[in-house]
């Protein structure tokens, strides 16, 4: 089955309508472009690398369809996390709003429906952008998809995927959830010369492979936080690119402060504590995580002494 028919019949598939890529009118768009009065193609039927017709409707509707993909997968999956690390009242309330289903089991299928929704139209929107360049012969499909990174619309880049995931791994290795083991058997944390990596194969072949070594210290990522841009760092290192107290956190930093690997401005205030992942690994590597985290007390403690010792001078004029 082409992968056409195989989205599509996805999408009718889902218990509710959620938002999806028009890959079919958008097919069906790139298709009828050469028949267009203001296109000249050339001998082998190639339309040329810059059509206005195209232009001016075929980016602007993927755009806005990658906006509310990303949009929705964000949201039901924050709520689907949060709902899952509640606990005490927060968590009764919380199982009451989502209507009273406690199940674990479907806590499960949820994650797993949200994880094949994010992938199955990552993998849409890059077969859509190939499809443009095939028929322009140019490359500004692959403009579009680096110009929708910087946009944080790119749904591969989103936090919650990698929060998912461990969600995924965190179930797998409880006893109490032995459902879980069968779902992504292939997901796994491979550490290749002590650098672990969050790895998995999902839909269409398709392989993820997420970092998790902190380019800043070069070394696992400790109370890991994901950027707006997706890259992960650990907390400290992260307050100290971002030229901010731990005291005062991300969401204070300043709007031009820029993201060590990509330089993209701006992404700091929206970062994503990722509480999974931090789970994750402590299981994962616990010798490395007790020692790290007896470092990283003593170093927040002196952080927070330092703030406060530099606050009470400023406000003695000292």
């Amino acid at each position: 089955m082409k992968f056409a028919k195989k989205y599509a019949t996805y999408m009718r598939g889902m218990e509710e309508e959620l938002p999806a890529v028009g890959l079919k009118r958008l097919k069906k768009m790139l298709n009828k472009c050469r028949s267009h009065e203001g296109c000249s193609a050339d001998a082998a039927g190639r339309c040329p690398g810059h059509c206005s017709v195209c232009d001016g409707s075929f980016f602007p509707s993927l755009m806005n369809e990658m906006s509310a993909v990303v949009g929705c997968f964000n949201e039901k999956a924050k709520k689907l996390l949060e709902l899952h690390l509640a606990s005490g009242f927060k968590k009764y309330a919380m199982w009451f709003t989502n209507k009273g289903d406690k199940s674990h089991g479907k806590l499960i299928q949820q994650g797993k429906d949200l994880v094949t929704y994010a992938i199955i139209n990552a993998v849409a929107m890059r077969k859509i952008l190939k499809k443009y360049d095939k028929i322009h012969y140019s490359k500004q499909g692959q403009e579009f998809k680096a110009q929708a990174q910087s946009l944080h619309i790119e749904i591969l880049q989103s936090p919650w995927l990698c929060e998912l995931m461990a969600f995924y791994m965190n179930l797998r290795r409880s006893k109490k959830n032995k459902a879980a083991m069968e779902l992504f058997g292939d997901c796994s944390i491979i550490f290749d010369d002590d650098r672990p990596t969050l790895s998995c194969n999902l839909f269409d072949s398709m392989r993820v492979d997420i970092s998790l070594t902190c380019s800043i210290c070069l070394d696992t990522v400790f109370d890991p936080v994901s950027l707006s841009c997706g890259h992960i760092f650990c907390y400290l290192c992260c307050c100290s690119a971002a030229s901010v107290t731990i005291v005062d956190g991300l969401k204070f930093a300043d709007h031009k402060s820029k993201c060590p690997l990509c330089r993209q401005q701006g992404v700091f205030p929206d970062a994503v504590h990722l509480d999974e992942l931090n789970m994750l690994l402590s299981h994962s590597c616990p010798e490395y995580w007790e020692k790290r985290m007896q470092s990283e007390r003593v170093e927040r403690v002196r952080l927070a002494k330092e703030h406060w010792e530099s606050q009470c001078r400023a406000f003695l004029g000292i």
